[in-house]
């Protein structure tokens, strides 16, 4: 055998070994029935031409990767940037060890999660008594202070009340009569992640907000939104709003939950937004998202409880921080310090120091709402055509509101969006209307192989990659790195192109 104890391999060196190279190659001709490989290339050719293409787009019944994860994710993720407080799943255990793999092969941090662990009697009879049980359980074992409820697709399908359950738990004492168990129906089946995000926040605000009376202050509320890199942008947030002197509470703050250190202790619980702080957040000023296509709800309440609202699209590059960075400003009545001028002016001095290899760079940019339009103002800032914008979970609105963008510079002058498509659609795009770069998560590097298109990964899920999450994109510091990101990407490949000797190699300098 290649491996021993003295010799082991990783799994990407393990099986291009010989024997088992056999090994696959006899379990493919004896029993997946193979077509031959004349007939393979056929297929495979046929997927890439402009026919293929124009009947992949017209598909309705089926969703072939989806560039979106399901709504319990999102409330796991905001359930977790809340002080000492366990996410619990009304559901199956399957679903939930889904949220939890997820997140934690993204941030390489333990992420907890329990479950009602609902099998095929509760799905006929209701899952009352696992509700009871299991918020006693997770109650005793372990020792939250606060519990955020969220359910799966079984539990909305047989239409379990969230509510009048987690009341009946309390009256079988499973829970302290006064115990913080907000609640929130996310059902898998509709939406996405970024919906359950937002129902999860208005859920934990409506717990602490309702019947309660406001006394308006000068604080400001941020919603950061579902944000894969939240370690590293959150902090960044934080480090702007101080330098600003802003009197500020951050509503969901996971940063310290997906970075905890390795000095010898567990830590199950770190940081978070303290439920006081969460409480006390009724009587801020205003509520400002980052995100407006996961906070809409949470707006909607903050404004009707008083306050002043706002939202971005997920501040990335000059413009939009300059935008985030006023606004701020203005509502907390402080002037901008001179650090943030020097800050936005060495962005801009960066951006035009590699104006020559980003001008007229084609990208394919797919992901969150949000994340789709912040990445496209970008590029346009640095003289980049975002050609193909995709969000499987935009909506109408989102598609109009891209197109206004999309309108406002002559970079974004041949730019398509796609609303509700797919990375199978982006696969029959990139085939057809190829581009330089393509932007996303890891999903991405199979239609990036397929159609040889340099993958950039910047937002939720990165799993092949390690720690890209740590540092921040947001704001103009975040705006260096991600600067940084993409010229790696785009010298990468020229180094690529030209690392034959004596043939490609006329370039292969070191001097760019």
């Amino acid at each position: 055998m290649p491996q021993s104890a003295e010799r082991v391999l990783d799994h990407a060196t393990l099986f291009r070994e010989p024997e088992y190279r056999e090994m696959l190659a006899r379990k493919r001709d004896t029993m997946e029935c193979p077509a031959s490989t004349e007939a393979v290339a056929a297929q495979s050719d046929h997927t890439k031409t402009w026919a293929y293409r124009e009947k992949n787009l017209a598909r309705e019944a089926v969703s072939i990767n989806p560039a979106k994860a399901c709504q319990p994710l999102g409330a796991v993720f905001a359930a977790a940037g809340f002080e000492k407080t366990m996410s619990f799943v009304h559901g199956s255990q399957g679903c939930v060890a889904y949220y939890r793999s997820h997140l934690s092969r993204h941030f390489k941090e333990p992420a907890s999660a329990v479950s009602s662990s609902m099998t095929e009697d509760a799905a006929v009879f209701g899952g009352l008594n696992n509700m009871i049980d299991g918020l006693a359980n997770t109650y005793a074992l372990y020792g939250p202070k606060m519990i955020a409820v969220s359910t799966t697709c079984m539990a909305e399908v047989i239409g379990d009340d969230l509510q009048s359950f987690i009341e009946n738990a309390r009256v079988k004492g499973s829970i302290p009569q006064a115990f913080d168990v907000p609640y929130a129906h996310t059902p898998a089946f509709v939406g996405s992640h970024v919906d359950g995000y937002d129902v999860m926040i208005k859920g934990v605000l409506e717990h602490f907000w309702d019947g309660q009376e406001r006394s308006p202050n000068d604080k400001i509320n941020i919603v950061p939104g579902f944000d894969g890199f939240c370690v590293g942008n959150n902090r960044e947030l934080k480090r702007i709003l101080d330098l600003m002197g802003v009197s500020y509470t951050l509503i969901q703050d996971a940063s310290d939950q997906f970075d905890t250190p390795s000095d010898g202790s567990f830590r199950m619980y770190a940081g978070g937004t303290t439920l006081a702080d969460t409480a006390a957040a009724l009587n801020a000023k205003a509520t400002v998202s980052l995100q407006h296509w996961c906070s809409r709800k949470t707006l909607d309440y903050a404004a009707e409880k008083g306050q002043e609202t706002a939202s971005f699209h997920y501040p990335l590059g000059v413009g939009a921080t300059d935008e985030l960075v006023m606004k701020i400003a203005a509502l907390a009545g402080v002037d901008i310090p001179a650090a943030l001028d020097l800050e936005r002016g060495r962005l801009v001095d960066a951006i035009a120091d590699s104006q020559a290899y980003l001008h007229g760079k084609t990208y394919a940019i797919y992901g969150d709402p949000d994340f789709v339009h912040a990445v496209a103002r970008f590029v346009m800032e640095t003289g980049g055509e975002p050609t193909h914008c995709l969000a499987t979970n935009g909506t109408k609105a989102w598609e109009e509101e891209m197109q206004a963008l999309l309108s406002s510079s002559p970079f974004g002058k041949g730019a398509k969006v796609w609303a509700g498509k797919d990375l199978w659609h982006l696969r029959s795009l990139l085939f057809t209307e190829p581009v330089d770069l393509l932007v996303g998560n890891s999903y991405g590097k199979y239609v990036s192989r397929d159609t040889g298109t340099p993958l950039i990964r910047l937002t939720f899920p990165i799993f092949d990659r390690h720690h890209h999450h740590r540092f921040p994109l947001i704001g103009y510091q975040g705006g260096l790195n991600l600067l940084r990101t993409v010229l790696d990407v785009i010298f990468d490949k020229l180094d690529r192109d030209g690392d034959v000797a004596g043939e490609t190699d006329i370039s292969f300098d070191l001097t760019r």
